[in-house]
């Protein structure tokens, strides 16, 4: 191959990072904002896709949406590879192919189903702490495996979440890389320049977004300061469950097949979270396959109001029709507003348990689930964001909402068997 030259200087900084991820498999590198995270993470996928000497190398940058991927990293892969001899772009796809082969794309994690069973020499995450946290484990590790291909996992602090766990695992295993950089070490960006930050901004969102801080509050989060809360009084515990003690679930029946589930117990006036299960792509027969192997006694299941509304095709029947055909008998949760509704879950989450191993996901999502931004009005909506966390929060709203409900007081509500066992 000749002598090409990539249109790149690094800074200081952006060497140093160079050079550590040549020697790690994976790295999980924690940055200000404006650090120059994205150019660093992009330039050197560039010359590991030029560099490779397997057939056909391919490489995936991937942002929490897709739009948000081409709006900060297209332009940049451009830029850098259009001055490759024999580069060709595919606008519509998001695509780089180079001239040896190699392919560089721009993924979006909102649709993860679009992107399994795809093959990888190596990935950049952009903003982990915005992409659903089963993404790497289910579907892109398993895509590295072949060619034993590298990860980044590149992003800004958002309280701690998943990307926090992340980082703490990497810390502890010397395979990985991990750092912190932050904006008052790197002076990458001048005091002025920070003053003005902090000036315009809440002390939690300004340690968050420049001093790298997993501490600090997520920004516009319903829940976060609740569950942080009840860390610290020691309700997130191991072996949650009470054999002695029935079990009833609350759903979320999303669009595309995704459904999240909470397994409950209650007793007196405290509610135990013992288990979290979601997944997209399946039939209603699955969740009950799943209810089946957990092998509980469960009172109930609860159900979002919507179940009852009738589906074109499948034979018209409704998804509670279709429930009740297999065994799964419940409740429907009474319809109120959404701001009623995360209303109610704050009031019941002070009394909340969680087994912090098995609804561990579950966790980080409710953390996660915050209000939507409104980039041109500068505040915050009262409506939420729509993304992973989505579902979780949903269904947990929906037992909240639908709990200690007495059936009598609801119109077409289906009848309990307390006995039942699915």
């Amino acid at each position: 191959m000749p002598n090409i030259v990539i249109p790149y200087k690094p800074r200081a900084l952006q060497k140093i990072l160079h050079g550590q991820i040549d020697k790690h498999r994976f790295s999980v590198i924690v940055l200000h904002r404006r650090a120059g995270k994205t150019v660093m993470a992009i330039n050197h996928m560039l010359r590991a896709a030029l560099t490779n000497k397997y057939l056909n190398p391919r490489y995936a940058f991937i942002s929490p949406y897709r739009l948000q991927g081409k709006a900060t990293a297209w332009d940049y892969i451009k830029q850098f590879a259009g001055k490759i001899p024999g580069t060709k772009f595919n606008e519509s796809e998001l695509r780089c192919d180079l001239a040896n082969g190699a392919r560089i794309t721009i993924l979006g994690a909102e649709n993860d189903q679009a992107i399994r069973g795809i093959s990888l020499d190596g990935c950049v995450f952009d903003e982990t702490q915005s992409i659903k946290p089963t993404i790497f484990p289910e579907v892109i590790r398993p895509a590295l495996a072949d060619r034993k291909g590298w990860c980044i996992f590149i992003g800004t602090p958002k309280g701690r979440n998943n990307f926090y766990q992340l980082y703490q695992s990497a810390i502890k295993n010397p395979k990985w890389y991990a750092c912190t950089y932050k904006a008052s070490e790197t002076q990458i960006l001048d005091d002025e320049e920070l003053q003005a930050a902090k000036d315009v901004m809440s002390k939690d969102l300004y340690e968050q977004e420049f001093e790298c801080s997993f501490q600090a509050a997520i920004t516009g989060s319903y829940y976060g300061t609740i569950i942080e809360d009840l860390v610290r009084e020691k309700r997130m515990v191991s072996n949650l469950f009470d054999e002695d003690i029935d079990v009833e679930t609350w759903w979320d029946l999303g669009m595309n097949d995704q459904t999240a589930i909470w397994f409950v117990q209650r007793y007196k006036k405290e509610i135990r979270l013992i288990d979290y299960y979601e997944n997209t792509g399946h039939g209603l027969d699955h969740y009950a396959d799943v209810l089946k192997k957990k092998g509980f006694e469960y009172s109930t299941h609860i159900f979002p109001h919507d179940v009852k509304v009738r589906e074109l095709g499948n034979y018209a029947k409704t998804r509670l029709e279709a429930l009740l055909d297999l065994g799964i008998v419940g409740e429907v949760a009474p319809k109120l507003s959404i701001e009623d509704g995360i209303e109610a879950v704050r009031k019941n989450l002070v009394n909340c348990w969680f087994d912090k191993d098995k609804c561990g996901t579950g966790i980080e999502y409710l953390k996660a689930y915050q209000k939507k931004w409104d980039d041109k009005a500068q505040v915050f909506k009262s409506k939420p964001q729509h993304n992973f966390s989505s579902h979780a929060a949903d269904s947990f709203r929906t037992g909240v909402v639908g709990q200690g409900v007495e059936l009598s007081n609801w119109k077409n509500q289906v009848p309990v068997n307390t006995n039942y066992i699915v």
